[in-house]
């Protein structure tokens, strides 16, 4: 229907003098005083042949209209060919199209080339930077005072930026996997938990965990990196108290007595680069490692839900259940 009013009112010119023409030839008749047979027929006539050209003419406009939209469906980069131009004006709106077109693919070409080089880049540099990191490391281990203690925490946290930055280039990178298999969901705990026991005992803080016996099925590499994200965030914003994993229906659960999260910023802690109050407190708050977890959580087809009251503290869920989550 919109279609056909839009059909309507572009040839709304023509429509009208085929009607003035058809009212002029039964005046003509009329005042020369024919017979009314001799008027209705060839007016019938005039008639049924402008209704058959317009239907000729509507399914054609019709079946380009459809041609068009399916080729809007498709990738602008994809497109081949356009439905053959009828008019003058179709052909230079086509080249104009075709124009736009090349523009476009140059354009795709050279912002590829462009991130492809910085991804190159930063990936080198996020290898490079390691080397000094496990000199440092090495450095420190030798000394046990007040200072090297702090440095140490530091160093944890520089080396904890670098995987971030490494995590989100692989995230979009061409070759990343995802070997999916039954893994040991308290060995990947254990695990993350061990990387971050120098912060739970510098900053006092106590973990409440007693070990799980379930097995799940998921990539344990990018399973870790959602865990440890996820106790990173918590030991940044938990200044006293402790934080607790467990498991109960088929979800894990991560739920620290931290300063928790604002009600006006819980819809949006998923987005890339957002801080909300607390990011902007705290000067360091990127806002990327929860758009990280979500993620990955994504592709990995678990569902997570954040839980949280100010100055009470935060909750993350984990739907590993391998079916539809509850939560996206």
């Amino acid at each position: 229907m919109k279609f056909f009013k839009a059909y309507l009112k572009s040839h709304k010119i023509t429509i009208l003098a085929f009607v003035i023409f058809v009212v002029l030839f039964i005046v003509s008749f009329v005042l020369y005083h024919l017979p009314a047979a001799a008027v209705m027929y060839p007016s019938v006539l005039c008639l049924m042949a402008g209704i058959l050209l317009f239907w000729k003419d509507y399914s054609k406009e019709y079946k380009k209209h459809k041609i068009l939209e399916q080729i809007r469906r498709i990738d602008f980069s994809l497109l081949e060919e356009l439905p053959e131009p009828d008019t003058y004006q179709d052909e230079d709106y086509q080249e104009v199209i075709e124009s736009m077109r090349e523009q476009y693919k140059t354009l795709e070409t050279s912002m590829n080339i462009k991130y492809q080089n910085m991804i190159e880049y930063y990936t080198l540099w996020a290898h490079q930077i390691k080397t000094p990191i496990a000199s440092m490391r090495l450095t420190l281990e030798n000394r046990d005072s007040r200072e090297a203690r702090k440095l140490s925490a530091d160093l944890f946290r520089i080396e904890q930026y670098v995987e971030m930055v490494l995590t989100f280039l692989r995230l979009d990178s061409d070759y990343t996997d995802y070997v999916i298999e039954s893994c040991c969901l308290d060995k990947i705990i254990r695990c993350s938990v061990k990387k971050f026991s120098s912060e739970f005992i510098n900053r006092k803080i106590k973990l409440r965990y007693e070990g799980i016996t379930e097995d799940i099925v998921t990539d344990e590499k990018w399973f870790q990196t959602v865990i440890e994200q996820i106790l990173s965030n918590a030991l940044k914003y938990t200044r006293q108290g402790s934080i607790s994993i467990y498991y109960k229906d088929n979800k894990l659960y991560i739920e620290d007595t931290g300063i928790g999260i604002a009600p006006e910023d819980l819809p949006r802690i998923f987005e890339n680069g957002y801080t909300g109050y607390n990011g902007r407190k705290d000067k360091r708050a990127s806002g990327i490692g929860l758009y990280l977890v979500k993620r990955i959580c994504t592709n990995l087809g678990i569902g997570i839900k954040i839980e949280s009251e100010l100055n009470r503290g935060t909750t993350v869920i984990l739907d590993i259940s391998r079916e539809k989550p509850e939560f996206e």
